[in-house]
This record gives C-alpha cells, structure tokens and sequence, in this order.
C-alpha cells in the first residue's frame, strides 16, 4: 500500500512539473497573471485600510485579524487551485462526459482529475497571502501556523470544490449551483465572522465550511489552542474522505461522452 501512495504522489507531482511548464511557456503572460492577482487582491487592502481610519474594530475585528484573514483566504485558495485547479471544474467534465481518459489510467481517478491542471494567477493569490501575513502579523511562531493552516484551508476548499461538483453526477443544473456555492464560499471568506450572526453564522460554520477554513484558523493564530488545531485538521480530513465517498458513488452513474482523446 505504502509502494501504491508513493507512485500515486510521484505522479502527481510530475503532473503538476508538466502542467506548470506549459504555462511557462510564455513568461511574460505567466508573470503578468500572478502580477496583476497580487493588485486586484491589494486594491481590497486598501479598502480596508481606508474602513479602519474610520472604525478600530469591525465584527470584533481589528485590522491585523482581518489582514490575517485575507492572507488565510487567498493562501488556502491559492494553494487549492495551484495544485487542484480541474476540482473546480467537475461539473463540466461530468456533464460533458470528460471523464473518459481519467477512467483508463491505472492511477487514482479523482487525484488525477483534480490534479491534470494549474491556476497561474493563483500563484498571485498565494504569494499575496504569505506578504501580507508578514507585513501585518509576522511572528516565528504564528508562522508555522499560519502554513499549518494554509494547508488545512486549501484540503478544504479543494474538498469542498469536489463535493459541489460531484452533484452533477445527480443533477443536470448542478454546475451553476456548485460554482454559486464555491464562490460564496471565497467571498464570505473575506469578511469577519463577527458581522454574523442567527442563521447566517450557521450556515457558515456547519453548511458552507467557512468557518474552519478561515475563521477558526484566525482565532488560534491569534490565542493558539492544540485542541483547537487538531480539530480543524480532523474536520479538514472528514470532509476530504466525504467528497471522495461521493464522487465515487456518483461516478458509478456516470454516462461516457465516447470521446476519442488521450490526455498527454
């Protein structure tokens, strides 16, 4: 079993050296697509700045938590679609009957769906995210947290991107649903969980996993809590061992596309 995990990640890993030297090809709209990230990301720290000249605290939240909450935001969604992008394009592949070539290769099916392609202006999201955690929060001690959590929020986000879109297994409308959800994830994301509350704090934390992607991870990097931690890292694996379930229930209904293509 250990030989089989081993060959799975070497795969994948050379999946994604492939994927990122195709988009290297032309450096100049690679450099470009991270860059510009990076500046419509800042154009919303600024907003923010602007906010807190008027307010010290928004939702319980001063200034450094909602930078830290930025940084977590767009690491974890960076970090997701750098090495997961095609998770959050399932419901195409589904529908369309893309699946095909992903079904004759002896590997993990979902792993190589999921990693058969990169987002290189997420590198722009990632990179973001590392700035500004050091600007505004920087500690040695924060920053192996603020990684640990990078981590967890991007299995979460990918995790989540596979569970929405494995519905089109089921339901024939289920790619507009899934990208809707998907990034009403993203945007709540940015915003302080103090400004929630009754069935929207809810929803938040036990339907759109918001709350253990982002909002949790602020608070223990701020008071740090090992119970804490561990928590989100197991719920972190809960819902990646979920999504997998579901995608492969729902792949057993799955209708070939009979589409004659390799992927190379």
């Amino acid at each position: 079993m250990l030989t089989a995990v081993k060959n799975q990640g070497r795969v994948c890993l050379l999946s994604f050296q492939y994927n990122m030297m195709r988009e290297m090809l032309n450096k100049v709209t690679f450099l470009t697509n991270i860059g510009f990230m990076m500046l419509n990301n800042a154009a919303f720290l600024i907003q923010w700045m602007i906010l807190f000249q008027l307010k010290k605290e928004i939702g319980g939240y001063t200034i450094r938590e909602v930078m830290l909450l930025w940084a977590l935001a767009a690491g974890s969604y960076g970090l997701s679609r750098i090495f997961c992008a095609r998770a959050f394009a399932l419901p195409e592949l589904i529908i369309n009957g893309k699946l095909d070539a992903y079904l004759v290769m002896p590997k993990n099916v979902l792993l190589s769906v999921i990693t058969s392609a990169t987002n290189t202006s997420a590198i722009g999201d990632l990179l973001y995210g590392i700035v500004v955690f050091c600007a505004f929060c920087f500690r040695p001690d924060r920053l192996l947290l603020f990684l640990f959590f990078t981590l967890t929020g991007a299995v979460i986000v990918t995790a989540y991107a596979v569970l929405m879109g494995s519905l089109a297994f089921w339901f024939v409308r289920a790619e507009a649903f899934s990208y809707h959800m998907i990034n009403g994830m993203i945007s709540f994301s940015t915003y302080p969980d103090g400004i929630f509350d009754g069935t929207a704090r809810f929803l938040l934390y036990h339907v759109i996993p918001v709350g253990m992607a982002v909002y949790q991870p602020v608070h223990l990097i701020m008071n740090f809590e090992p119970g804490g931690m561990f928590a989100v890292a197991g719920y972190a694996l809960l819902l990646l061992i979920i999504s997998a379930v579901v995608f492969y229930r729902g792949l057993r209904r799955y209708a070939s596309g009979n589409l004659m293509g390799a992927r190379m």
